[in-house]
């Protein structure tokens, strides 16, 4: 299994929102950090420490044209029809007819019947945009923000724009009218969207542009590390072996690694032990000692010493919060 495949199925997409905004000019929409993670958190919740959701924003413009303007993004975004874009949980963005136009909060405008479609603006030169939400558990916010840039831009004369404008479609067509099975071709229709994304960005960015995780996984030699923590989680893994499945020294291998990844081999080992942990836990369908072994540990207490490291919470409390368990 190659790294982003497992990333990706690890990181499952908990929920996903979608709305229309036929916006006329002049309009300026802007939603905060804060306000987009929201506050949702019940007992079904896959964080075990009730934290809020986190949220990761895609968007296609369909018709008209627009600027986006991201926080951390020195300069505001040109977008034309056809153009698609995803922010990393916890990002704040503006979208505007214009970069002087004024910004309200997406919140001040949103529909209060129930509706997918946001109407807004001076009735001006007209922009849709099909727009939506990924939900994650908190728990995969570490992972997300090392795989994800601030912002990935598809634009529409890419070969990529293809897969992406067919599944977006897909995916309002599905919430428009809603369908016997339309949940569960949502959420499939999510992880697509969300992958094929993923892939946009790597397809178009030369090797040595890509930053993080992502970088880390393509470099030749580092990336080899990395498949093999993957494939093999459970594996016995030492700095010396997985240098030597590298063809490097021990140290120059730790030095490389913590270099990409910002981490040492055995903390990122360690780290993605326990996010494999959570799916399983949230499953519910093994037991403790079960877990402990899919993920590499000889006895449940070592395991759980190290989960609780990791997230602050036992396994045992995560797994009652994760399933809903009295």
């Amino acid at each position: 299994m190659d790294p982003i495949t497992d990333l990706v199925q690890t990181m499952q997409i908990v929920g996903v929102v979608h709305a229309r905004l036929e916006a006329t000019a002049p309009w300026g929409l802007k939603r905060e950090a804060d306000v987009a993670e929201g506050t949702a958190n019940d007992k079904h919740s896959a964080d075990a420490t009730s934290s809020p959701f986190h949220f990761a924003h895609f968007g296609m413009l369909s018709r008209g044209n627009c600027w986006l303007s991201v926080e951390g993004i020195p300069d505001p975004i040109p977008l034309a029809g056809g153009d698609c874009f995803l922010l990393a949980p916890g990002s704040s963005y503006t979208l505007r007819d214009n970069p002087r136009t004024r910004p309200r909060s997406f919140c001040e405008v949103a529909p209060k019947n129930g509706s997918q479609v946001i109407e807004y603006g001076g009735g001006g030169a007209p922009t849709t945009i099909i727009s939506g939400w990924f939900r994650f558990c908190a728990t995969c916010v570490k992972p997300l923000t090392r795989l994800l840039p601030p912002l990935i831009l598809v634009r529409a004369d890419q070969a990529q724009s293809l897969a992406l404008h067919t599944t977006l479609s897909m995916l309002a067509s599905e919430m428009a009218e809603p369908a016997p099975g339309a949940g569960l071709i949502v959420n499939r229709l999510a992880d697509l969207l969300f992958i094929h994304s993923i892939r946009a960005y790597i397809e178009s960015q030369l090797e040595s542009r890509k930053s993080g995780l992502l970088r880390a996984i393509f470099d030749r030699q580092i990336g080899v590390a990395l498949k093999s923590m993957h494939e093999k989680v459970e594996h016995p893994w030492t700095v010396e072996s997985l240098a030597a499945a590298c063809g490097m020294s021990r140290s120059a291998f730790a030095v490389r690694f913590k270099e990409l990844v910002g981490e040492t081999p055995l903390e990122y080992l360690t780290s993605w032990r326990m996010q494999k942990a959570t799916g399983l836990l949230h499953k519910g369908d093994k037991k403790l000692f079960e877990v402990a072994k899919s993920v590499g540990y000889d006895s449940d207490a070592a395991f759980s010493k190290a989960f609780k490291r990791v997230f602050g919470v036992a396994p045992r409390e995560y797994r009652r919060n994760a399933t809903g368990a009295s």
